[in-house]
């Protein structure tokens, strides 16, 4: 015990004296501590964004669902005409494009589908009590909600009754709610898009992850969107499958089509979707079932449409990967960019460390000659560098999660500071104090004391 209180009371003497040469020196210790503080901190708020982004990436593969594959409708002319290998033209084979017909065929055929949902969009104005305002209706099933990850605030989802019949009913996303029925319960409540009235039977809970950009990949602005039963939209507002060009041709004009007429001459534009499904989603069962239900479906709607490729199958999930992918790899770069920093920080600790031993080779030699041991001196000088660093570090992570709130209130990047972040920047910030210090503290111990003490 005594022998540990000597030991104590030895090295904190040490300790103290490199305290003491700091604050008698604070210019200078700024100065050397600024590359340590600036290099924790850009560790920190790399590793933030980092985080932030893979958080997105997470929370997006959430709402796009897990193991979903996309089938969306490619628009293209019925009358077009296609080159033979003869260079003869030839019509194009007609295709009916995405239908509930090929739902229904994909629901019963392929038996790794666990859920399906069609998908038809519109856009127009929701009315209620004298408020407009624009949004999506969205003709779905019940499927559609399980698909996407998308719990109910309060209400119900659509009853079988309501699937099948296309009774005009809606669930509404949270902000549809927060704009037309801030103070009073919705549920109930009948609301106008278009020229119909829809009761609201349920509110989907907010969503507050940012999707921009993210539309390609299946996901949608939930928060915004009105969901009805896809039969209600083929009933109640239009089903394209119904209109074709011998019903085109009977009239002059049919509103919505592109029928424009000039002097009396009609220029007739074919509609640019003719499918009456938007999209259809499914869910497989495992991940491992993705690219072998992909193909089957790719040759299956390829027969059904009569050898036309009027649609696209995505795996979202595997978008988002790759994106996450990306985002990883740019992340190291970040960190290892970051990280230099830290290192050069390490660099000026050495070189102001070698510059303070030859500017106190008299207090060396002094030291030496009174009885200290090159343990003392050694002790004394890493003392002073792993200070200067350890406080540099402690700076830069209070300067690194301010960085990391900034850059998400302005640029609105999403930031996330972990625990495991501070203490990896600051080991390495330690570390660096000794690592960087230790040369110096040992050049300063083999000093000889006479020569030390002659030295001018």
């Amino acid at each position: 015990m005594f022998q540990i209180d000597r030991l104590y009371r030895r090295y904190s003497h040490d300790i103290t004296i490199a305290l003491e040469a700091i604050m008698a020196n604070k210019l200078k210790s700024v100065l050397t501590a600024l590359g340590i503080i600036f290099g924790v901190a850009a560790v920190i708020s790399m590793l933030a964004i980092g985080n932030g982004a893979q958080q997105e990436i997470l929370e997006q593969m959430k709402m796009v669902g897990v193991n979903n594959i996309i089938v969306n409708s490619i628009f293209e002319a019925p009358d077009s005409q296609s080159e033979s290998e003869n260079g003869n033209k030839q019509k194009q084979k007609f295709s009916p494009g995405l239908t509930l017909s090929d739902l229904e065929a994909i629901q019963q055929v392929v038996p790794s589908v666990v859920h399906i949902s069609p998908e038809i969009n519109l856009n127009s104005y929701i009315q209620y009590n004298g408020l407009r305002m624009q949004a999506k209706i969205l003709g779905v099933t019940n499927d559609y909600f399980a698909l996407f990850n998308l719990p109910l605030d309060e209400g119900t989802y659509f009853s079988a009754n309501q699937e099948e019949h296309g009774i005009p009913v809606c669930v509404i996303g949270a902000n549809i709610k927060t704009k037309f029925f801030s103070t009073e319960n919705p549920i109930g409540k009948y609301i106008k898009f278009g020229n119909v009235w829809l009761k609201v039977i349920g509110v989907l809970a907010k969503s507050d992850i940012k999707v921009t950009g993210f539309e390609n990949s299946g996901i949608n602005v939930y928060n915004d969107n009105i969901y009805v039963p896809a039969k209600n939209i083929l009933l109640r507002y239009q089903n394209r499958a119904l209109v074709n060009s011998k019903k085109l041709n009977q009239s002059n004009t049919i509103r919505g089509f592109g029928f424009i007429i000039f002097g009396g001459s009609t220029e007739t534009q074919a509609p640019k979707n003719y499918h009456q499904l938007d999209r259809i989603i499914l869910q497989v069962k495992g991940t491992e079932d993705i690219a072998s239900t992909s193909e089957i479906l790719s040759r299956m709607l390829l027969r059904r449409h009569s050898g036309v490729k009027d649609y696209e199958i995505t795996v979202p999930e595997l978008l988002l990967k790759q994106q996450q992918r990306t985002k990883d790899i740019f992340n190291i770069v970040l960190g290892a960019i970051a990280s230099i920093s830290l290192i050069v920080g390490g660099i000026g600790i050495m070189n102001i460390m070698f510059a303070s031993v030859m500017e106190r080779i008299k207090e060396i030699g002094t030291r030496l000659a009174i009885g200290a041991k090159k343990a003392d001196i050694v002790a004394q000088f890493l003392a002073e560098a792993v200070l200067i660093s350890v406080t540099g570090g402690l700076i830069g992570v209070i300067l690194g999660v301010i960085l990391s709130k900034l850059i998400t209130h302005f640029a609105g990047i999403l930031t996330i500071v972990s625990f495991s972040s501070i203490i990896i920047a600051f080991g390495v910030s330690a570390a660096v104090g000794v690592i960087f210090g230790l040369s110096p503290a040992k050049r300063a111990a083999e000093k000889d004391p006479i020569e030390s003490l002659r030295y001018e």
